[in-house]
């Protein structure tokens, strides 16, 4: 396997003699590379195949599960938090694992990743079933803890893809898809929270955003099944619904309450014109589609 995340970067050779300004330019530069690098059909496709499978699971009641080591799994750890508040998720629905257990958020847990037996473990403590799917993460793609966790979901039946910064990545042969972003080299050589993290994180962004539209979580570009847990996001939900309906913003807020607080609720109440009754047991038939619960009022 070919490791480029571990080469050197001819771009950033004389770093340490650079003013601030270049190095920030240098690391800018670099940067720009990353999303170049996912338009690469051949990352695209694979990435497309891992979203529609993905759903597919989530759609016969299955969960998520990013499984990695050090900054890749910090990075599913995150994604999968970020899913509850911006699309209502009942926690356990997207969940991130990483080697090391939550204390690795913040410290290295010394040869945790490198568990083959680790990553099996922690599936396995989550009763992954056939129903469920597992991303495996890692910029090297050669994370032992990552090997181990695709090879048990696989034996279980579940789903399998596999997310690397290198090509021809190990973990790419223990999962069903395989997407591999190849950013190159990084400024600091082998820093893979850089270049190849950012890959991550913005292919992270792209599944679960991606997944989430596609169960109807999103109205036109609007979050509407936002969970208001704080003042912003209460504010905000206000906002959706007024957005979505064309009501003003005290109309919408007289809705969001009338709706026991929840904006897609609101909305197809306004513009369905009916009870929260009636709007609920349209969108229950419509799986949660708002475009399709008022075409079930609209008969």
């Amino acid at each position: 396997m070919e490791r480029t995340t571990e080469a050197r970067n001819p771009a950033s050779t004389h770093i340490d003699t650079m003013s601030t300004e270049e190095i920030l330019a240098t690391i800018n530069g670099q940067d720009q590379l990353v999303p170049q690098a996912i338009a690469d059909p051949a990352v695209m496709t694979p990435l497309t195949a891992l979203v529609d499978a993905v759903v597919a699971r989530f759609q016969r009641g299955g969960r998520l599960f990013y499984i990695g080591a050090g900054t890749s799994g910090r990075l599913g750890v995150l994604d999968a938090a970020e899913c509850v508040p911006t699309f209502g998720t009942d926690p356990e629905m997207v969940q991130g694992l990483i080697a090391g257990g939550q204390a690795a958020m913040t410290d290295a847990v010394e040869g945790a990743e490198d568990s083959v037996e680790g990553g099996a473990a922690d599936l396995k403590a989550r009763h992954l079933s056939a129903d469920d799917f597992v991303i495996g993460l890692a910029a090297s793609g050669s994370t032992p803890y990552v090997i181990g966790g695709l090879d048990f979901a696989q034996a279980v039946g579940a789903g399998t893809g596999a997310i690397a910064c290198n090509k021809n990545a190990l973990i790419s042969a223990h999962a069903a898809i395989a997407v591999e972003a190849v950013v190159g080299p990084e400024v600091v050589t082998g820093s893979t929270r850089m270049k190849a993290g950012t890959a991550e994180k913005l292919l992270l962004n792209m599944v679960s955003t991606t997944s989430m539209i596609k169960l109807g979580k999103v109205y036109g570009n609007l979050m509407v099944d936002v969970k208001p847990t704080n003042i912003k996001l209460v504010d905000r939900a206000k906002r959706i619904i007024a957005a979505a309906t064309g009501v003003d913003f005290a109309t919408a807020a007289d809705y969001y309450d009338r709706a026991d607080h929840q904006p897609k609720l609101a909305i197809v109440m306004i513009n369905g014109g009916v009870d929260a009754a009636r709007a609920a047991a349209a969108l229950a038939q419509a799986d949660g589609f708002i475009a399709r619960a008022l075409a079930i009022l609209r008969g």
